[in-house]
C-alpha cells in the first residue's frame, strides 16, 4: 500500500534526476569543445567561464606599427634640428659659445640638438666622437649624422652626401659642400640615438 503510494514520487524523482544528469553532461561535453578549440588555436587551455581577449592585430601589423612610429620621430627630427640649423646660420663664431648668436663648432652641434629636444652634455668635438656610436655605412650622409674632421677637432652635421652644416671659424655658421677639401680631412660619422618622443624643450 505505501509502495503504491510512493511510486508516483520515486518516477518523477527519478525522471528528474537522469534530466539533470543529461543537461550536465552535455554542458560538460560542451566545455571539452570550447577547451579543444582554444587549445588548438594557441599552447593555453582557458575556461569557458574566462572572457576571451583576442588581438586582432597580427605580428606583421605590430611590426608595422613600431616602424611607423620610429618613422614619425624621424621626421619630427628632421623638421625640428631643420628649423633649429635655420635660426643659427650667420652667426658669428666664436670659441667655446654656444649661442644664441656666436658659436664654436661643437656649441653649435651641441645647442641645434638641444633645440630639438635631443639631450646630451656640451662637449668637445673628441669627446663628442667618444661618446655616440658610429653611423652605419647607410647612414654616413643621412641627414643629422654627426661628421668629424681634422684629428677630432672639428665637426659639423649631415645636410646630405653633397654638404654639411658647421661653425666656420671665418664665416661662422654656414653650410659647407663636401669639397675635396673637406673629404680629406674626414676622420668618420657618428649617430645621435634618438628617444622614443622628439619633442622641443619648454621655454
Amino acid at each position: 500500500m505505501h509502495l503504491q503510494k510512493l511510486f508516483p514520487y520515486a518516477l518523477t524523482l527519478s525522471l528528474a534526476l537522469v534530466c539533470s544528469i543529461s543537461t550536465l553532461a552535455q554542458e560538460i561535453e560542451s566545455r571539452e569543445r570550447q577547451v579543444a578549440r582554444n587549445s588548438s588555436n594557441g599552447p593555453t587551455a582557458i575556461s569557458s567561464d574566462d572572457p576571451i581577449i583576442i588581438s586582432e592585430a597580427s605580428p606583421e601589423e605590430i611590426k608595422a606599427a613600431v616602424a611607423i612610429t620610429s618613422a614619425n620621430t624621424g621626421f619630427k627630427f628632421q623638421q625640428l634640428i631643420s628649423s633649429a640649423i635655420d635660426q643659427r646660420l650667420g652667426a658669428s663664431y666664436s670659441w667655446g659659445a654656444t649661442g644664441p648668436s656666436r658659436f664654436d663648432c661643437s656649441g653649435f652641434v651641441w645647442s641645434t640638438f638641444q633645440s630639438a629636444g635631443i639631450d646630451f652634455e656640451r662637449g668637445s668635438a673628441r669627446t663628442l666622437w667618444a661618446r655616440f656610436a658610429p653611423a652605419a655605412p647607410e647612414d654616413k650622409y643621412k641627414f643629422g649624422t654627426l661628421v668629424f674632421f681634422s684629428g677630432l677637432k672639428h665637426i659639423g652635421i649631415v645636410a646630405d652626401e653633397n654638404g654639411f652644416y658647421h661653425a666656420s671659424r671665418h664665416h661662422g655658421v654656414v653650410y659647407s659642400p663636401f669639397s675635396d677639401y673637406w673629404l680629406a680631412r674626414i676622420d668618420g660619422f657618428r649617430r645621435v640615438p634618438l628617444p622614443e618622443r622628439v619633442e622641443p624643450p619648454v621655454d
